[in-house]
């Protein structure tokens, strides 16, 4: 039996030891616990357990899920805040604008069009973040380091959409001098895109369950980590 709830209490407990490492307060980094191919019981539990922010990777799984999830709680239960954490087709962008409150993988112009248009059409606002790949690997998706800054700004005009930062993703396999390497230049480009934009760009969406401590040591305020909270994923 997986303890869903005493899952998120030991993974609580080392996220606020490594933010007093890094001299941070705790409530500067926030859990996007990820339910791909998580049975709907336990992330139910997740909810139950105090645990709002829940991250999906698939529009196919994650529309669905969020009704079921919504029905399994009932009209009672909190409010869930969605986050979309993967790869985002553009011809699918219609259906994901309004439903998440934060989408991470923001990886083009055209994306953000497409999803500015959608979120217009609707009367929203959609909260994005701009995906970085900040490893130059040809397999990831995202912007190039050099494209960042003007991209943000192009996509921080658009009236459907909320620029609240950049998300990337570290090497598989790489050390921890790396890693603060990697995330301390996405920081960086966050940082310069915020003042080139004229606005705050609070988020950073950096470090999974193998690298979330040298993020949040680099600055993360979303860690995006499934396996920890769930156990393994099913096949």
């Amino acid at each position: 039996m997986i303890d869903v709830a005493a899952n998120l209490e030991r993974l609580t407990e080392r996220i606020e030891a490594a933010c007093d490492r890094a001299g941070r307060p705790a409530t500067d980094v926030r859990l996007v616990a990820v339910t791909k191919r998580i049975d709907l019981d336990l992330v139910a539990a997740a909810v139950r357990a105090g645990h709002l922010d829940l991250g999906e990777n698939r529009l196919q799984d994650a529309l669905p899920r969020q009704d079921e999830l919504a029905a399994d709680l009932g009209p009672d239960a909190p409010p869930v805040r969605w986050h979309f954490i993967g790869h985002l087709q553009r011809n699918k962008a219609a259906r994901a604008a309004g439903r998440f409150a934060l989408i991470h993988g923001v990886h083009s112009v055209e994306l953000a069009d497409r999803l500015d248009t959608r979120a217009q059409d609707l009367g929203a606002v959609q909260p994005v973040l701009l995906q970085v790949n900040i490893t130059g690997e040809p397999q990831k998706d995202g912007l190039g380091a050099d494209t960042v800054v003007d991209v943000a700004c192009a996509v921080a005009d658009r009236p459907g959409l909320e620029l609240r930062g950049l998300m990337a993703m570290g090497r598989f396999g790489a050390d921890e001098s790396e890693l603060r390497d990697l995330f301390s230049r996405v920081r960086d480009l966050r940082d310069r895109s915020a003042a080139a934009c004229g606005r705050p760009l609070p988020e950073l969406s950096l470090g999974m369950s193998g690298d979330f401590e040298a993020a949040i040591q680099e600055g993360a305020t979303l860690l995006r980590i499934g396996t920890a909270v769930f156990g393994p994923r099913q096949t």
